[in-house]
């Protein structure tokens, strides 16, 4: 008999889409449950620290050159070795192989970006001007070496990851 550990998955299962050992899946499983309890032990009004006020500033900034359209700044503030992972679709390296990515959403005007956080990390959040919902459509997560973008996960093609994820709007 095969027992079912997450979401009707096996552990076999669970390692092979982790790409792990059944062993290092159990023990991630055994981890994040005990976090878990943890978490759910805590008083209901505890608030957890979203994120530091450098981290806040350069995601802001951020968010204001994609709403201003401003690509050419953000495109000069890219690593030279940066990383682009269009999630579940497609994943770049190099400033200049990622450089169409912008142009992309230059072109595009179905998106609107605000500034939030996505599990307390902050996050461009997407939304789409077709839909009349206040829910973001996606997001987007960037990675920071001093004033260097060193990474982008943009997870439009995943809109189902926003609909599990703890996500607020800041202003």
């Amino acid at each position: 008999m095969i027992l079912k550990d997450v979401l009707g998955h096996s552990i076999e299962e669970i390692a092979g889409i982790a790409d792990c050992t059944p062993a290092a899946a159990k023990s991630a499983l055994q981890r994040g449950r005990a976090a878990l309890r943890t978490l759910a032990a805590m008083p209901n009004d505890t608030t957890l620290p979203l994120m530091s006020d450098v981290q806040r500033q350069k995601m802001r900034s951020y968010v204001q050159l994609f709403q201003t359209g401003d690509f050419d700044a953000i495109r000069a503030m890219l690593a030279e070795d940066v990383k682009l992972d269009l999630v579940n679709r497609l994943s770049l390296e190099g400033r200049e192989k990622i450089k169409a990515y912008f142009t992309r959403y230059a072109e595009e005007t179905r998106w609107r970006f605000a500034y939030g956080a996505i599990e307390g990390r902050p996050a461009m959040l997407v939304f789409d001007n077709l839909e009349p919902s206040e829910h973001p459509a996606h997001f987007v997560l960037v990675d920071w070496r001093g004033d260097e973008i060193t990474g982008i996960r943009d997870f439009l093609f995943t809109p189902y990851v926003i609909e599990a994820a703890d996500w607020a709007r800041l202003a």
